[in-house]
């Protein structure tokens, strides 16, 4: 695939995040319970995933050896995202949410860079790169401060 095509799946992966919060935190003050609307997200995820899977991939064989236990640990990351984004949101407001969220991920994903972390790609924190962040930091923080 083209890197511009991947670079666009992965900018309406962005913007479905602070959408999936809003709809999520919606379901979740609808259900009277942030635990029950994310069991049901994650529900509908899988029959998504699972139905996918069979239709566009077909099933794919099992390996021999079962993966590292922590290469699952994605799947408790996802649910604590969305846990805490619907039960959270309401409360101080999806803007900020996703704030602290975007926050969250600048300092994980410069670490995880840095260090090559759980498989990735290994890029050094240089000073133009902490420049970028820390403008990254304010322009994100400009944004979210009430007029």
């Amino acid at each position: 695939m083209k890197p511009w095509l991947l670079s666009l799946i992965v900018f309406g992966a962005g913007i479905g995040i602070p959408t999936m919060a809003a709809i999520n935190a919606n379901l979740g003050a609808r259900l009277a319970s942030p635990v029950f609307a994310t069991v049901v997200l994650m529900f509908f995820g899988f029959a998504l995933s699972a139905t996918y899977l069979v239709f566009a991939q077909g099933m794919p064989r099992l390996p021999s050896q079962f993966p590292p236990l922590w290469t699952l640990t994605g799947g408790f990351f996802v649910v604590f995202y969305v846990l805490s984004v619907t039960a959270i949101a309401p409360i101080i407001g999806l803007g900020n949410a996703i704030f602290l969220v975007l926050l969250g991920q600048i300092v994980a994903t410069t670490a995880i860079d840095h260090f090559g972390l759980f498989g990735a790609i290994k890029t050094e924190v240089s000073l133009r790169k902490v420049a970028g962040i820390a403008f990254m930091i304010v322009g994100i923080i400009l944004a979210r401060k009430a007029t």
